[in-house]
C-alpha cells in the first residue's frame, strides 16, 4: 500500500472541527485513506456507505442513528447521496459540541449537490485528496515516468499491464459518463454530451476556456457548456487555472486556461498506450505542463494560490504563485533538460518583480540561468515549494 500524506493533515483537521470531509474523484484512495484513519484512531468508529441500500436504510432516522452512536468516529461515505443529512448534522453537532466526531467522504463538490442548502460552516473542515502525487509514489520506489503516463488513480498506477490499465482507464470513463454523473449531481446530464466535452478538454489539454466555441463544438449552448464543464470539475476530474491580473497597466489575457488533473485520463483520451508513443506524441508539451501543474498543485498550502499570466505584449509564465494576491513565484515548465527559455518568460518577471523564478524541466540538472533556477520538478518539491511559501 502507498502511504498518502493527507494522513498528517487528516489528524490535524480532526482535532479541530466536529466533522472533516474528505473530498476528491471516485477511486481516488478516500475510502482507504478514512478506514485506515479510523482503525489507527483509540476510539471507536463505524463505516456508512451510502451506496449501500442497507447502510442508506440505517440513516432513515438519521439523527437517532447518530446520537446512538455519538460516542463513535462515524464515517459517511459518498454523503453527496442523501444531501438532507446536511441539516441533520448540523442540528447533532450542534447538540454535542466534540471535535472529531464525522469524518465524510464526498465526489462531488458540495456547492454542486442539488438540496445541500444547510451550511456547517464554522463546524466542518475539509481536506481534498486527489490522486497519488510524485512524492508518495516516490518514497515507494516507483518510476516518476510511469506515474506521468499512467496517472495517479492508485488501482490504474498499479495495474501490471498495458492492457490492463486500458481496461480499468475504459471502464472508469465508461462508469462516469454512463452513471456517475447524474448519480453524483442530481441532474439529467446528457452522457453523450458530457462525454465528447471530456474529450475535447483532453484534446486541448490546457487551452484557453471559450464557452461559445465549446459549445458550437457540441452542439449546446454557452450556458450549458458551462455547466457541463462544471460538472466535470466539481467531480474533481478538471482544473481552472485563473489568469492572474495584476494591478498593472496591461492588457491581459483574462480567461482561465483549462486541465484534465490526472494525466493518464489524458493519455487514454489521446488514444496513447505506452510511454514510447506519449514521446512521439503532439500532446506530450501540454500533458507534461499539465503533470506539473497538478503535482504542484497537490503538495502546495491552501493558502497559496496558483495562477498563470499572459499580457497581448508577450509577457508569459506558465505558473504563477501568489499568497494574498502578491506573486511569490514564477514558474516556467519546459519538457527539455536543455530548455531553451523565451524573453516572454523574463518579461512577465519584470512585470511582476519576483525573486524566486524557476525552469522545471523532466529531470534536468540543477543551475542557476540569469534571475531564474533550472530544476527538475522532484527537486523543486523537495527543496523550494516550502520554503518560498514559508517567506
Amino acid at each position: 500500500m502507498i502511504e498518502r500524506d493527507n494522513i498528517l493533515k487528516l489528524n490535524q483537521k480532526i482535532n479541530w472541527a466536529p466533522a472533516v470531509a474528505i473530498l476528491g474523484p471516485r477511486q481516488c484512495g478516500k475510502t482507504t485513506l478514512a478506514k485506515n484513519f479510523g482503525a489507527s484512531t483509540q476510539k471507536e468508529y463505524i463505516y456508512l456507505d451510502l451506496e449501500s441500500p442497507s447502510d442508506k436504510l440505517k440513516l432513515e432516522d438519521a439523527e437517532s442513528y447518530l446520537q446512538f452512536h455519538k460516542d463513535k468516529l462515524v464515517i459517511i461515505d459518498e454523503v453527496q447521496l442523501m444531501p438532507q443529512l446536511y441539516s441533520i448534522l448540523r442540528s447533532v453537532i450542534d447538540s454535542d459540541r466534540r471535535n472529531g466526531r464525522f469524518l465524510l467522504l464526498g465526489s462531488a463538490a458540495p456547492h454542486l449537490v442539488n438540496g445541500v442548502t444547510e451550511s456547517l460552516a464554522g463546524r466542518i473542515s475539509f481536506l481534498e485528496l486527489g490522486p497519488l502525487n510524485i512524492e508518495e509514489i516516490s518514497r515507494k520506489g516507483f518510476d516518476w515516468k510511469q506515474h506521468w503516463f499512467k496517472g495517479g488513480f492508485p488501482q490504474a498506477f498499479l495495474t501490471q499491464s498495458e492492457l490492463e490499465w486500458e481496461d480499468w482507464m475504459s471502464a472508469f470513463i465508461k462508469t462516469y459518463v454512463e452513471r456517475d454523473f447524474n448519480l453524483l449531481f442530481g441532474s439529467s446530464i446528457n452522457t453523450v454530451t458530457i462525454s465528447k466535452l471530456w474529450q475535447m478538454l483532453a484534446y486541448n489539454q490546457g487551452s484557453i476556456w471559450n464557452a461559445e466555441l465549446y459549445s458550437n463544438s457540441l452542439g449546446v449552448s454557452a450556458p450549458t457548456a458551462n455547466r457541463y464543464f462544471e460538472f466535470l470539475e466539481g467531480a474533481y476530474l478538471v482544473h481552472r487555472l485563473p489568469s492572474f491580473i495584476p494591478n498593472i497597466n496591461k492588457r491581459m489575457v483574462k480567461a482561465p486556461k483549462i486541465y484534465i488533473r490526472d494525466s493518464g485520463f489524458v493519455h487514454f483520451i489521446n488514444r496513447i498506450n505506452n510511454i514510447e508513443n506519449l514521446y512521439s506524441h503532439p500532446i506530450i508539451g501540454q500533458s507534461w505542463e499539465g503533470y506539473v501543474i497538478q503535482q504542484i498543485y497537490a503538495r502546495k498550502l491552501a493558502s497559496t494560490e496558483m495562477h498563470y499570466y499572459r499580457t497581448q505584449n508577450g509577457a508569459e509564465v506558465d505558473i504563477i504563485l501568489s499568497k494574498a494576491l502578491k506573486p511569490i513565484a514564477c514558474i516556467e515548465i519546459k519538457l527539455s533538460n536543455s530548455p531553451v527559455i523565451s524573453r516572454g518568460f523574463y518579461n512577465a518577471i519584470k512585470d511582476l518583480n519576483t525573486m524566486n523564478n524557476y525552469v522545471i524541466t523532466p529531470n534536468s540538472e540543477t543551475y542557476p540561468h540569469k534571475n531564474s533556477l533550472v530544476c527538475s520538478l522532484e527537486y523543486f518539491l523537495k527543496n523550494h515549494l516550502a520554503r518560498i511559501e514559508a517567506l
